[in-house]
């Protein structure tokens, strides 16, 4: 899907040709030592700042294998329990981040309704490919679970979401959960979700558009899935090759009309309502990849998140989920 400036929002164009020319996308191997450049960056950056307004701790969860995994939790400051607990899976092309730097998002979703935000620090694919980041997400989804009533959480209302390849991993965790029967979403807010590898729709075929394209999206791919890519994936690894979406949780998400995830997230959503699964979901024309995040000033952007507060809102009045 070839796209041009003038198919942008007017007001996502400027930021999205900035943040397009930061984004190295020469070569594959250009492209892999702009992720470390940028985990280094990030890591100074971001690694250990709290978010003013929230009650902020660290947490780490045993692997089993001698290893921990670095937890960031956020709270409202007020003590509260029996609310929501959220997985907050940051997005970063599996590649890249650090929960600290969706803490504007974790602001807005407990000012919208009281919850427990849990953020994993889990490990990129330029340090280990599939299964380590779904691993460490799905053990701290566990440890949220037994922890539950330490962190306030009702265990009925365990909900996950993420932003690109962390809306990719809320799917797949979804479906991990599901299948083995350990823990029961009941809400998952996969925004612009990274989730097939394949790249047949037309958005992601020689796509051409700000921040993330064809090109980024196959060399990301490459390095999440590392001796897997190109072979027999398994659907936790591209949620969108799962055939049966039963028994998943309500879900909202948004996307942009011109980035490659368009039609995988439309895919993806169809399948939901398919098998019956409520879905909210929305498309915006002109935005590219991230654009509320890059541009979130924008109105499109205050729309976006507008709506994704409105579905959680709704979310933590109406839907539950017992455990086992």
């Amino acid at each position: 899907m070839k796209f041009s400036c003038a198919m942008v929002n007017k007001q996502l164009r400027f930021k999205g040709m900035l943040l397009d020319k930061l984004v190295t996308k020469s070569s594959e191997e250009a492209f892999i030592q702009s992720m470390h450049n940028s985990k280094n960056q990030m890591d100074k950056r971001f690694k250990g700042r709290d978010k003013e307004g929230l009650a902020c701790s660290e947490e780490w969860v045993s692997r089993g294998d001698g290893s921990s995994i670095r937890v960031r939790i956020y709270k409202p400051l007020r003590r509260v329990k029996n609310i929501p607990g959220v997985l907050w899976i940051h997005g970063g092309g599996y590649a890249q981040g650090v929960p600290e730097m969706s803490d504007d998002l974790y602001k807005r979703l407990i000012d919208t309704s009281d919850c427990v935000i849990v953020a994993p620090d889990y490990r990129l694919s330029i340090d280990a490919p599939y299964p380590a980041a779904l691993d460490d997400c799905y053990k701290v989804l566990l440890w949220m679970k037994a922890h539950a009533k330490e962190l306030g959480i009702r265990d009925d209302q365990l909900m996950a979401g993420g932003e690109s390849a962390g809306g990719g991993l809320t799917v797949a965790l979804a479906l991990l959960a599901r299948d083995r029967g350990t823990a029961n979403l009941a809400f998952q807010m996969p925004l612009y979700p990274m989730l097939d590898d394949r790249m047949l729709s037309e958005s992601a075929r020689d796509n051409n558009a700000y921040v993330w394209n064809s090109d980024t999206n196959r060399w990301g791919w490459k390095l999440y899935l590392g001796e897997l890519f190109n072979k027999d994936v398994p659907i936790y690894a591209a949620p969108g090759r799962a055939a049966d979406y039963r028994n998943l949780p309500p879900a909202v998400t948004f996307v942009g009309d011109i980035e490659p995830f368009r039609d995988e997230t439309i895919q993806y959503v169809t399948d939901l309502k398919a098998a019956g699964v409520p879905v909210d979901f929305r498309m915006y024309k002109g935005a590219y990849h991230g654009f509320d995040i890059i541009s979130p000033k924008a109105d499109i952007s205050k729309a976006a998140r507008d709506f994704l507060m409105e579905s959680f809102k709704y979310a933590a009045v109406h839907y539950f989920a017992p455990q086992r």
